[in-house]
């Protein structure tokens, strides 16, 4: 299929890309006939970042004719230091080491933060959020809003080992906390309903079928199937919203269509 790479001032680049096209490898290719860096761009479709380590066919949005927005960071020599060590904001690839695997993640040791690796992890492996714990050189990295480079993280390749904190005894004896309500908002896109921005409250333990179900019986969406989308991630049709980790205030984006190979 074609898609549309859009530069600032509108110039549009079009490229051949296959479903299964690693986002790196679209990187490479814009740096091979545009001559920009990879570490420079930010790719991304209505707002959300494309991840490293992802393909296109984990945006099942993204389809013949879309426009990608390209997004060019000024070069890292261009940037000030920002820390004790002189580090300057540019992107590495470090290692994620699982229990029985390893992946590789881009991140910027001045930018990115314990809690923003975190969240990449996340949206890549599915592991949760509240139960994951870092190490790096023996040490757990506790302190989620310091950065990569304050905890040592600075070297291309660095290896960071991700732990799952199992559920006590206690939590499982006296089971999960009840539910609660949350106030979120539900964002379509510029085709379903010209971009509407839906209020919903509903208990955090209802999953996204019941969802989907709810905001169709009440004739706020047509009938039909949907993907929900949070902090960039597919959202699980049997699984709850407090499962995601869905808080009052934050926003889910929803588009026609469905996941026809199995969920990660």
């Amino acid at each position: 299929m074609k898609v549309s790479i859009v530069m600032d001032g509108g110039y549009e680049h079009g490229m051949e890309v296959g479903l299964q096209e690693p986002i790196l490898q679209m990187k490479e290719i814009i740096q091979n006939h545009l001559g920009i860096p990879m570490a420079s761009q930010t790719l991304s479709v209505l707002g959300w970042e494309l991840m490293d380590g992802l393909d296109l066919e984990d945006y099942p949005f993204i389809s013949h004719g879309t426009k990608i927005d390209l997004t060019i960071s000024q070069t890292p020599e261009s940037q000030p230091a920002v820390d004790p060590h002189q580090l300057h904001s540019t992107k590495i690839n470090i290692t994620i080491k699982f229990a029985a695997r390893k992946l590789h993640i881009e991140a910027d040791p001045v930018n990115d933060t314990v809690k923003t690796l975190k969240e990449k992890i996340h949206i890549i492996d599915g592991t949760p959020i509240k139960r994951m714990a870092l190490f790096f050189s023996g040490k757990e990295l506790e302190e989620e809003d310091r950065s990569l480079g304050e905890c040592g993280v600075v070297c291309p390749f660095s290896e960071v080992v991700v732990g799952v904190k199992a559920v006590s005894l206690r939590s499982m004896s006296t089971g999960p906390p009840p539910s609660r309500k949350i106030s979120f908002a539900v964002k379509t896109s510029s085709a379903l309903l010209n971009g509407a921005t839906i209020p919903v409250e509903m208990s955090d333990l209802s999953t996204i079928k019941e969802l989907t179900q709810t905001l169709i019986t009440g004739e706020t969406l047509p009938e039909d199937e949907y993907i929900f989308i949070h902090k960039q991630r597919i959202m699980r049709e049997h699984c709850s919203l407090r499962w995601h980790g869905v808080e009052s205030g934050e926003c889910l984006y929803v588009f026609k269509g469905t996941v026809s190979r199995e969920e990660r």
